[in-house]
């Protein structure tokens, strides 16, 4: 009998990563549950994004290990990290729709690209997966015609083409209206449960993340601050993500930038000399 497959298709251990002197994730150690949906939040910067390149490999840790299905992608050579990205599917922020290329062709692109499929059995699948995201009828349109969240459910269309196990969503809901807000959140959910994926999003909507999120993951300070459900991350007792799940304006991360004393700075001796900038009254 075959082994039973881990219990988490991703997970990080003890990965650290950052440009030049500049950590972004510092012994950071997580997990991403096989066939759940997991949010990951935290302030901007904080490294969200950076995580989901690293899944992709298009970064690589300077320490520690990445695992996709108990590999490590960081030490994988080019063509076994191709085959693995035939296993995720991705959602960028704004769609990143082909301009040029119709709903139909942009959906179409990676089955022509990656497979070997007949006309006919591409125009099937690209039908099935439009209909999916309620779009089988916007096929023969530009991108330029669509609306912000047509085009995201176009893109994601397009992210689910090769049945990944894996689907990652960079901030699904910015930028969009309330009913597209909604409209994604279901649809994340569904697809995660109709096809069997294992779903990733970055996102700052709580409402919306909870509602969907079986695992919530909070970094902050190149850490992990909190992980679990979504009541375990609302009830956490850490005062960064009490702030953060309240939408608290002060607390450990605070309003000012650190800076010295008002009355030093706007002191006579603080203000910079035209002399300093070779500037002559």
């Amino acid at each position: 009998m075959a082994p039973n497959p881990s219990a988490s298709l991703v997970e990080l251990r003890h990965l650290t990563f950052g440009y030049g002197e500049r950590v972004i994730l510092d012994d950071v150690s997580l997990t991403v549950p096989r066939g759940k949906v997991t949010a990951l939040m935290g302030a901007s910067g904080g490294g969200k994004t950076t995580i989901m390149r690293l899944i992709g490999g298009q970064n690589h840790a300077q320490k520690g290990e990445m695992l996709f299905d108990g590999q490590d992608v960081t030490s994988m050579g080019q063509t076994q990290l191709y085959a693995v990205r035939r296993r995720m599917g991705m959602l960028f922020q704004f769609g990143a729709l082909f301009a040029d290329l119709s709903v139909y062709d942009n959906v179409a692109f990676p089955l022509r690209e990656h497979t070997d499929l007949s006309d006919e059995m591409v125009f099937d699948i690209v039908l099935m997966k439009l209909n999916a995201v309620g779009l089988r009828g916007a096929r023969d349109m530009m991108p330029r015609e669509l609306s912000g969240g047509m085009s995201r459910r176009v893109a994601l269309a397009r992210a689910i083409a090769l049945d990944p196990e894996l689907v990652m969503y960079d901030e699904p809901f910015s930028g969009i209206d309330p009913i597209s807000v909604g409209t994604s959140a279901k649809l994340i959910r569904q697809l995660n449960d109709s096809m069997g994926l294992t779903s990733m999003f970055v996102s700052h909507e709580i409402e919306q993340t909870f509602e969907i999120a079986d695992h919530v993951i909070i970094l902050a300070n190149g850490k992990v601050a909190a992980q679990g459900t979504p009541q375990e991350v609302l009830h956490s007792t850490d005062p960064l993500v009490y702030q953060y799940v309240n939408a608290l304006p002060e607390g450990p991360v605070r309003f000012h930038y650190p800076a010295v004393t008002v009355e030093d700075d706007f002191g006579d001796a603080a203000i910079p000399s035209s002399k300093q900038f070779g500037v002559s009254r």
